[in-house]
């Protein structure tokens, strides 16, 4: 603005100038106000943007399912939509279906075991898992956790596999007892921090001798949290062989290790055989890590969104087919079929209790 000087005024005493100020005065006012309340609106839309659509804000009634699909000749079949789906809901318990690729996005977590000669073996394996994470979008995050007695969350969840990398160069435990269970507890707790995303696979690959002796977490309880919070578990298992009736074969893992991987919608894998052992040739995991890729991008996840005849206290039984013929599913460690059975049950309260008789 440009203030002229020896411009002529209107002499303030007068009633008209007087008047004049006064109508100037509520313009500047009521402009300020204008922009300010406009300014409050852009500062109100910037705080309250919708976000991102895959990210779930609030508390749904969504029951989620990895599922595994495949054709005849068993190849993945990777452009399905809902309308490949056929729902029977006899009890319209039902509001929708969610279907979604499996592996477009995934929060990956390899649990290492450090201790004994396995340490060598899983630092050998770097690359291969490395390239394994790189293979997913860049939306896909790595976290590295370490275990012996105790378990150690070495590299949180990040974009980048730079820290991971770093991180399987792990130090030897010496003397130390193995607490894998405890270890797979706190790989689910470690998934905690992460913000809820529909399309996101959350996994842990777990490689160990299969050995437990220090664990105060039960194997049930860590399928019990893994699956409420829709994580599944890839167990590699490097056995330590031992003579067994004139011959070397490998120690069975401890209970619940193998049916951590079946259980959860992952996959149990034994790695390594007798001439490996004896040649002290520490096994390649680039095979397993590929067949892992494979699973998972046979993957979807499936989800019924519960509504509020749901909320009854009972289970109720729903039927799912896949439309295209030669095509089949399975659900966790179940068999493949075109057709699966559900039971459903939804465990939040109703907002509209009936009213007692």
């Amino acid at each position: 603005m440009r203030v002229h000087f020896g411009a002529h005024l209107p002499d303030p005493r007068s009633f008209s100038a007087r008047l004049l100020c006064q109508l100037v005065l509520l313009l500047l006012a009521f402009v300020t106000l204008i922009s300010s309340g406009q300014a409050s609106t852009v500062a109100a839309q910037s705080q309250t943007q919708p976000p991102d659509d895959d990210i779930i804000r609030v508390s749904t009634d969504l029951l989620l399912f990895p599922v595994r699909i495949r054709s005849k000749h068993n190849q993945a079949q990777p452009n399905l939509t809902e309308a490949d789906l056929s729902l029977k809901d006899p009890d319209h318990v039902t509001s929708g279906l969610y279907f979604q690729p499996g592996s477009d996005r995934v929060a990956l977590l390899f649990a290492l075991d450090r201790s004994g000669s396995l340490r060598l073996t899983i630092s050998q394996q770097r690359e291969a898992a490395i390239a394994l994470f790189g293979r997913f979008s860049d939306r896909s995050s790595i976290a590295i956790l370490t275990f012996a007695e105790k378990p150690a969350l070495v590299a949180t969840f990040q974009k980048g596999a730079e820290a991971a990398s770093s991180a399987f160069r792990i130090t030897p435990a010496i003397n130390q007892h193995t607490a894998i269970f405890d270890a797979a507890a706190a790989a689910v707790k470690a998934f905690a921090g992460l913000p809820r995303v529909r399309t996101e696979r959350r996994i842990v690959i777990l490689i160990s001798d299969g050995l437990d002796n220090a664990s105060s977490s039960n194997a049930q309880a860590v399928i019990y949290e893994a699956l409420e919070n829709n994580i599944s578990f890839y167990m590699i298992h490097i056995p330590i062989f031992e003579p067994r009736d004139g011959r070397l074969a490998p120690r069975p893992p401890s209970k619940g290790f193998r049916e951590l991987g079946e259980k959860t919608g992952g996959k149990y894998f034994l790695v390594g055989d007798v001439q490996s052992a004896l040649t002290d040739r520490p096994p390649d995991l680039t095979p397993v890590f590929k067949a892992i890729e494979d699973d998972l991008r046979s993957q979807y996840l499936l989800g019924f969104y519960m509504n509020e005849a749901s909320r009854d206290g009972r289970q109720h039984n729903v039927t799912l087919s896949l439309v295209p013929s030669g095509l089949e599913y399975s659900v966790g460690a179940r068999s493949y079929s075109r057709t699966q059975k559900f039971l459903l049950e939804n465990t939040k309260q109703s907002t509209n209790p009936s009213k007692p008789n």
